[in-house]
């Protein structure tokens, strides 16, 4: 009977060590969630806190109120990564490869394990993650989804034009030329005169 109850504590006490250790490492997990990276202890891999990333074109208006719904609607829960492909620090390398032509000329969106989706998907995708998925579940279906992406791509098309921009052609080319220029003025010497109002020489050294 001694040796029953001797072998009986020494299962609890080793039953409240597995709990104590169960315990230290949910707080872990949660510490880490909270900082938006969850680590995969299997793989050693982490991955972000965000389910899915919007790449969304910050110079539309009728896409900004899709975008400020959706940001209101993720407030709080960080389930949203929010990339604005117009902004001047747009770096497709962190995008997936994503340029910004091609993220102009369709939706695009980038899960958490590196997939990239495009067109009604994202929209399925990203409503799905706020607790909307049943306004595009009908979406699900092939033939629907087919239909729905002709329409998008419609609309994609001529979204600059339909909300008072110029046409999307214009606007590519003059993000290329803004490109150009800033590559060119990076790789231009610097110049070796400095006052304008007296005349420049250049150090003979300087031309070989």
């Amino acid at each position: 009977q001694t040796s029953t109850q001797a072998g009986m504590m020494m299962a609890m006490r080793t039953s409240q060590q597995v709990l104590r250790a169960a315990g230290g490492h949910r707080n872990s997990i949660y510490r880490m969630q909270s900082r938006g990276v969850v680590a995969h202890a299997a793989s050693g891999i982490a991955t972000p806190g965000w389910q899915v990333k919007m790449l969304y074109d910050g110079d539309c208006p009728l896409c900004m109120k899709e975008v400020d719904f959706l940001k209101g609607r993720d407030s709080g829960k960080g389930k949203i990564a929010f990339v604005d492909i117009a902004s001047p620090s747009y770096d497709a390398a962190a995008n997936a490869g994503i340029t910004f032509e091609e993220a102009m000329e369709r939706i695009h969106a980038i899960t958490a394990d590196g997939r990239v989706i495009t067109d009604i998907a994202v929209f399925r995708t990203l409503y799905e993650a706020v607790g909307l998925g049943y306004v595009y579940a009908i979406t699900s279906n092939p033939t629907v989804e087919n239909l729905a992406n002709k329409v998008y791509g419609f609309w994609a098309k001529y979204r600059t034009q339909l909300t008072g921009r110029e046409a999307m052609g214009i606007i590519l080319a003059r993000r290329q030329q803004a490109k150009a220029a800033a590559m060119s003025n990076s790789t231009a010497p610097a110049s070796l005169c400095t006052d304008e109002d007296t005349a420049c020489e250049i150090p003979p050294h300087k031309l070989k």
